[in-house]
């Protein structure tokens, strides 16, 4: 045999060789993708505990409009996610947020809160086009729902009981809210501990 030929057949050799581990490692991709279950919000441990009714504070928005958060709103849920101009984790979940309220708007009010300096939150709605979603600036709620890192998300069912909240730093965060009030839990990790 010639030395050109010894060396094809050891190149072909290599790439089926390759090509086996290549396969190996797709499988234990797939195996470790089914065992690891869907991150949902990352709940704390302190604040309200879900199930529990919400706080019910009078606040007026950007606009001047009286807001009642907490109050029963017959057939519909809100969605109250706190952020802040400062935060640059929730200005890259603002296109999600609003993405969900047009896609859930059948059931879901969504409503932003922060607290600072009406010029400086003012600014920070002009500059991500907010003007059409609800915005609170209100310390008092904050304090309330006791939000202690941001973008946090409390999601209130209908009759104004705090049925899902958390850390919300993705749109799978945020998603995994309503999909905790639609199985009746308070997080997705609640959820699949249980059904393990």
């Amino acid at each position: 045999m010639t030395p050109l030929a010894v060396s094809n057949v050891i190149l072909w050799a290599l790439v089926l060789l390759l090509a086996g581990v290549l396969l190996a490692v797709v499988r234990q991709l797939g195996v470790l993708h089914e065992r690891i279950a869907p991150a949902g919000a990352l709940m704390l441990t302190r604040g309200l505990a879900v199930g529990e009714a919400a706080p019910r504070l009078e606040v007026r928005d950007l606009q001047g409009e009286l807001r009642i958060i907490g109050a029963a709103t017959p057939g519909r849920s809100t969605l109250l996610l706190f952020v802040s101009p400062t935060c640059p984790v929730c200005k890259t979940l603002l296109p999600a947020v609003k993405s969900s309220g047009r896609h859930e708007r059948a059931w879901l009010d969504v409503i932003l809160a922060s607290d600072g300096a009406l010029e400086e939150q003012r600014a920070f709605v002009r500059a991500q086009g907010l003007e059409a979603i609800p915005y609170v600036v209100s310390p008092a709620l904050g304090l309330a729902y006791q939000v202690s890192r941001l973008p946090f998300a409390a999601l209130l069912d209908a009759d104004g009981v705090l049925r899902a909240r958390g850390l919300v730093n993705s749109r799978e965060h945020l998603e995994s809210l309503f999909e905790a009030q639609r199985l009746g839990v308070a997080s997705l990790q609640e959820y699949f501990s249980a059904a393990r």
